[in-house]
């Protein structure tokens, strides 16, 4: 499944819709909320991002974020 996170790159910070930034992540679950679940988990425990919202992307979506040239795939 992937998930289209939503992110501020710092916790110091209060957020800003205009510093809004995105990343995506492919993540094994057996259920939308566990995925959540760990993507939240992971990008905690690997970078200091303030995670605003997490996004699982139906089909439909992903194709439009691969249409669109910002889709890439993130490793943490």
């Amino acid at each position: 499944m992937i998930y289209k996170i939503f992110y501020q790159e710092t916790k110091e910070r209060n957020p800003r819709r205009e510093q809004t930034k995105a990343l995506y992540l492919d993540i094994d679950a057996q259920s939308e909320l566990e995925g959540r679940i760990a993507a939240r988990k992971l990008v905690e425990e690997k970078t200091p991002y303030n995670i605003e919202f997490i996004e699982l992307l139906s089909d439909k979506h992903l194709e439009y974020e691969k249409e669109t040239g910002v889709f890439q795939l993130t490793e943490l």
